[in-house]
């Protein structure tokens, strides 16, 4: 939805997270996003990318399916820290300003963008949320060394049980996630079709793990499935088959799924979850809280339609360790 001779950002800036590139909203959001943008001397200095839903008196800003966090980005700035912050809260006003009308803002801002101050005196409201992150990641060793016990023993386990591949398919991934979708009697967030332009596009730039836990009788017992960039790696989604939960696979993809990212990053997010068992869950990797802001502008007759928005974002948080 840019507009049409609109300034679009380079692919390799503009960005705290994959979920901001252009190409990432180009798959997930094809022709509903648009963006509000700051330039300095000819060159994009800050943008709020949002996708819009509904129309008229119903119209929102928010975000895409798949899309964990979205919020601004602002050029980092060599100035000293009080002068640094005075123009970042100039710009985010400034993209502030710039957004097109609608009823409704709700967005999560990266955890690497903590000042929504701007938003905040324009009359926004601030939620506080946490995703669960790994940084540094070291070598195996130390990596294994901070996981629980019990997740060690998880791990262990599903190696006698299973074998995990990467040559199954989109289309067999796909099924594994949409079915545990399909037994909460409810419609999985994105179709295949849609979840293949983003495959296609994330595997174009070499940005993608598909796992599957296979067992020797053909079984798919989980599934799951990261994107990355150069700044961090994401759990995106995951899932499995209840009747064959005790195999621990779950764990065990999460674990690989670790190992891989540490070849292409140094941080990996679980996308984390304020649901206690998915938090518990990602606690046991040695994973670590990283508080990011929600922040939502609504007049009261449209908070109702949010918070059943919010449910089922908590049900799909819930679906990525359910076969854990």
């Amino acid at each position: 939805m840019p507009s049409e001779g609109a300034r679009r950002p380079d692919e390799t800036t503009c960005a705290n997270a994959i979920f901001q590139q252009p190409w990432w909203l180009d798959a997930v959001a094809p022709g509903r996003w648009g963006e509000s943008t700051v330039e300095r001397g000819g060159r994009i200095v800050a943008r709020l990318p949002f996708v819009v839903r509904g129309r008229g008196r119903l119209r929102m800003l928010t975000m895409p399916p798949l899309t964990q966090t979205l919020g601004p980005w602002v050029e980092p700035s060599t100035a000293k820290p009080a002068n640094a912050l005075s123009e970042e809260h100039v710009l985010l006003a400034e993209l502030e300003a710039g957004l097109p009308a609608a009823e409704v803002f709700d967005q999560h801002f990266s955890p690497t963008m903590l000042n929504a101050l701007p938003f905040y005196w324009q009359g926004y409201r601030l939620e506080l949320a946490y995703t669960y992150r790994l940084a540094a990641l070291g070598s195996e060793e130390e990596l294994w060394s901070g996981l629980r016990s019990s997740a060690r023993s998880q791990i262990r386990k599903a190696r006698t049980r299973v074998e995990v591949r990467e040559d199954l398919g989109l289309d067999q991934l796909y099924a594994v996630w949409a079915r545990m979708f399909d037994r909460l009697g409810r419609r999985p967030p994105l179709s295949l079709a849609a979840f293949e332009r983003l495959d296609s596009a994330c595997a174009a730039r070499g940005a993608r793990a598909m796992l599957f836990a296979q067992d020797d009788a053909g079984r798919i017992h989980a599934v799951a499935y990261t994107v990355w960039d150069e700044h961090a790696a994401y759990y995106l989604l995951g899932g499995g088959d209840p009747a064959l939960r005790a195999s621990a696979a779950g764990s065990l993809l999460m674990w690989e799924a670790i190992m891989r990212a540490r070849n292409v990053t140094d941080l990996f997010d679980f996308e984390g979850s304020m649901i206690e068992p998915v938090e518990r869950f990602f606690r046991t990797f040695g994973a670590r809280q990283a508080p990011y802001l929600r922040v939502i502008r609504a007049p009261a007759r449209a908070r109702a339609a949010l918070a059943v928005r919010a449910g089922a974002l908590q049900l799909a948080a819930r679906t990525r360790t359910r076969a854990r």
